[in-house]
């Protein structure tokens, strides 16, 4: 994987890119599996091809200045499918780390996981735990993988969180406020995605940064994962720039 540091922030949409990128890009990275037994394969190699198309998103993001993208690698519903499968990603998992986390350290990604651990077999815990700690003084692209990851139990951790500040007397109810709470959060501290890319032609966020998605703008792609490629990329981020976004006034705000 070659992850280019060299950022460009401002590309004409004649390039293929908006003129003012997006500061967050989220993706719901659908359609591995259709895309397989489409071509007759086993489900496994769509994933396999999925991973190849996310080494090409984190590249171009970094050459359309997007400081974040946040992809949805492994949500919590996702032990439900057969075992053979759920083996399969974990698997894929240590060979992305292994083999690609040295190069995203040296292209200046920092890297931030999402989601609940406390279920994790200890040799991937271990894992993601080492690609945080490796690249976390990084200043470049920040990419934030959401595993095990599930939005209203992620609400549900933030307000057992708050409550306990409250009971210990080191929080009053009057204060907690919208900031307090996505503070509280696992995305505390990092900026609201303005754009969500959901692949492969479905229209849900499926448990998928439902606080964070207040004002984010939606972008329906109906390509299969492994399909997605700069082209598709670049398409998603020229509608992104024209669209006025308002945020229940009248005027689009310029960020």
């Amino acid at each position: 994987m070659s992850v280019s540091p060299d950022r460009s922030p401002h590309v004409s949409a004649a390039e293929g890119g908006s003129a003012k990128p997006p500061h967050h890009v989220a993706f719901i990275m659908d359609g591995n599996g259709r895309w397989a037994t489409a071509r007759g394969l086993p489900r496994t190699e769509g994933h396999r091809h999925g991973l190849e198309t996310l080494r090409r998103v984190i590249r171009h993001a970094g050459k359309r200045g997007i400081e974040v993208i946040t992809i949805y690698s492994f949500s919590s519903e996702n032990w439900s499918r057969p075992e053979t499968e759920v083996s399969f990603l974990m698997g894929l998992l240590r060979r992305f780390v292994q083999r690609d986390l040295s190069e995203l350290h040296e292209a200046n990604v920092r890297i931030r996981i999402i989601g609940s651990r406390c279920e994790l077999e200890p040799g991937i815990a271990a894992l993601l735990q080492e690609a945080e700690d490796l690249t976390r003084n990084n200043t470049g692209l920040n990419l934030v993988v959401a595993f095990n990851y599930g939005a209203r139990t992620e609400i549900v951790r933030a307000a057992k969180t708050l409550a306990q500040k409250v009971a210990s007397g080191e929080l009053q109810p009057e204060d907690i406020s919208e900031a307090a709470f996505s503070e509280a959060l696992d995305t505390g501290g990092l900026p609201d995605p303005d754009l969500i890319i959901r692949t492969s032609g479905e229209m849900r966020l499926s448990n998928f940064l439902l606080w964070q998605a207040a004002y984010s703008e939606f972008y329906f792609c109906d390509k299969h994962w492994p399909d997605f490629d700069e082209a598709a990329f670049d398409e998603a981020l020229i509608c992104f720039g024209n669209r006025q976004r308002r945020y229940g006034g009248l005027d689009a705000k310029a960020l």
